[in-house]
C-alpha cells in the first residue's frame, strides 16, 4: 500500500509547480518513489535531517530543488516546504521554516 503525499499548504505545491520544468519532472519521479518506498528511500533521492525531517532531492539542468517533508501516521507524507537551492548547503532559514511547520503539525 503506497504512502499518501500531502502538502502543508497550497503555497508549498504552488512553489514546486513554479520550478523549472525539468526540476518539476524529476520531483514528480521522486514523489512516486517516495510514495512507493516511504522511509526506505535514501540517498541520492532522499536524505534525513534528524528529528523526523527529510529532504527530497530533485534536480535538472536548470537547477536543484529541495522539498522538506515528514512522515505521519496512516502512511502519510507531508511536504512542509520547498525551494530552489542556490548554494551548496541547505540554508538554515529553509530548515528552520520546515522544522517550525513540523512542530506545528505535531501540535507543539
Amino acid at each position: 500500500m503506497p504512502f499518501e503525499i500531502e502538502y502543508f499548504h497550497e503555497r508549498v505545491r504552488s512553489e514546486i509547480e513554479s520550478w523549472p520544468a525539468d526540476v518539476v519532472a524529476d520531483y514528480a519521479r521522486l514523489v512516486e518513489l517516495l510514495a512507493e518506498h516511504g522511509p526506505s528511500l535514501r540517498l541520492p533521492h532522499s536524505r534525513a535531517f534528524g528529528d523526523g525531517l527529510f529532504e527530497l532531492r530533485p534536480r535538472g539542468r536548470s537547477g536543484i530543488g529541495r522539498a522538506l517533508y515528514c512522515f505521519m501516521l496512516a502512511r502519510r507524507v507531508v511536504v512542509l516546504h520547498a525551494f530552489i537551492k542556490k548554494t551548496q548547503e541547505t540554508p538554515d532559514r529553509e530548515l528552520k521554516l520546515a522544522r517550525k511547520r513540523l512542530k506545528e503539525l505535531l501540535g507543539g
